[in-house]
């Protein structure tokens, strides 16, 4: 595509999108939810053909050299497919909230003033790796009344059309419009230049990828952003805590899945406990390959222990999203030390706390910049599924519109509605 047929193509899917929005935005809660359940039918029925079109993409990735991190990202297994699938469904048995009107008030002149939610209209989202992120976008817009354009990486280009395919067949077969969510495409990364400065057709663009993507998107785009830059999620062992609990959450926290963002890559532990709990964790990263690299005081803790594998932490490892079998580990004297490297280093995604301090654990709540913060909990529950949301279009880092796991709410505005009688104003 030359730059001329690029601009026109961006244009028509702007144009498509803006009209099905229309469409979307008065369809009822039952169409929508037939939809979702027909998209979750269509997804089970075609895990084969869609791991047919996965092996296209893993195998190019996998010739083009990608790192294995980036290749897992890219897998369509039939676990992942289901995931997807009940999340369609986990997203068509929860309440409708477009319409729902809040904080109704009578005020002293007689009128009544309350916020009815609507859906935002037409959100862009460019996305890397991931292709069941097609699914979570496609199916969280048609719950929220949206129309979308879906932007996912060339790596992916095979799966994401396959998947798109079938949400479009499940909006038809509904009585939705097809274009309710369009799939670029093209590989073309000009797209992306165009689809970020239209804001006559598109009101709000989700990045959803690495760093690179997401500051460049929010550097150039001529609409509103809702990104998440990194996942520098922490875990703070805190001193009182059970041992067991904290050895076997932090072990989750980093080994159940190093790739996603929500995996904890900084390891935070008080002084008070640092010689009962850092050996045993050690013992279980040295048995799992996972590298640790320690402040002085952690190494020195962690120098006896079988097989460990230990470097000296850099001040850039405080701030590192490693997504590997890496992580740092650093020695603190307690809670408010925990609490201001956490604000610091972090990257305001996930942290958690293990402690058996209430006060502590209320602090720890109130007082960590973060999107999602944790007591006694894995990390990687910091997603829109786990959340009981559906599904999730992203997690937001940002502190306006939504923060934290982005799910049917997160894709929906309040405008103000006020019921009268004939009142008029003095």
């Amino acid at each position: 595509m030359n730059a001329l047929n690029i601009a026109e193509y961006t244009q028509t899917l702007g144009m498509q999108a803006k009209a099905a929005s229309a469409l979307m935005a008065k369809a009822s809660a039952a169409t929508k939810n037939v939809a979702l359940k027909r998209l979750a039918a269509l997804l089970r029925a075609n895990v084969e053909s869609l791991g047919r079109d996965n092996a296209q993409d893993i195998e190019r990735a996998v010739a083009a050299g990608l790192a294995a991190p980036m290749v897992d990202r890219l897998r369509l297994t039939p676990k992942v497919i289901e995931t997807v699938a009940q999340g369609c469904e986990q997203l068509a048995a929860m309440p409708d909230v477009i319409g729902e009107i809040i904080g109704m008030k009578q005020q002293p002149s007689g009128i009544r003033v309350g916020q009815m939610r609507v859906p935002i209209g037409v959100f862009g989202m460019v996305f890397e790796s991931r292709p069941n992120v097609t699914i979570e976008a496609a199916s969280l817009s048609i719950k929220s009344g949206n129309a979308c354009i879906l932007r996912g990486g060339s790596e992916a280009i095979e799966s994401n059309k396959a998947l798109a395919k079938l949400v479009q067949q499940a909006l038809v077969e509904s009585g939705l419009p097809a274009d309710a969510v369009q799939l670029v495409q093209t590989t073309e990364r000009e797209v992306v230049g165009q689809l970020i400065t239209m804001p006559q057709y598109v009101d709000v663009i989700i990045p959803r990828g690495g760093k690179s993507l997401i500051e460049r998107i929010s550097r150039d785009a001529k609409v509103p952003v809702i990104k998440h830059l990194d996942g520098n999620c922490h875990t703070y062992v805190d001193d009182p805590c059970d041992i067991d609990m904290a050895v076997k959450v932090a072990d989750n926290a980093k080994t159940n899945k190093y790739s996603p963002c929500n995996a904890s890559e900084s390891l935070l532990v008080a002084r008070g406990v640092a010689k009962a709990f850092l050996p045993r964790i050690g013992a279980v990263f040295a048995a799992k390959g996972v590298e640790m690299r320690c402040d002085a005081e952690g190494r020195a803790i962690l120098a006896d222990v079988p097989g460990a594998n230990l470097k000296e932490a850099t001040e850039q490892d405080w701030y590192e999203e490693f997504l590997a079998p890496i992580i740092s580990v650093k020695v603190v004297a307690g809670l408010e030390e925990a609490i201001a490297h956490i604000n610091h280093y972090g990257s305001h995604h996930t942290d958690a706390i293990i402690t058996r301090d209430h006060m502590h654990a209320q602090a720890f709540l109130r007082e960590v910049d973060s999107g999602s913060v944790m007591v006694n909990a894995s990390t990687r529950f910091a997603d829109g599924f786990e959340y009981g949301l559906g599904a999730e279009i992203g997690i937001s880092t940002d502190k306006f519109h939504a923060r934290g796991p982005v799910g049917i709410e997160g894709l929906t505005s309040l405008k103000y509605v006020v019921l009268g009688d004939g009142e008029i104003r003095n």
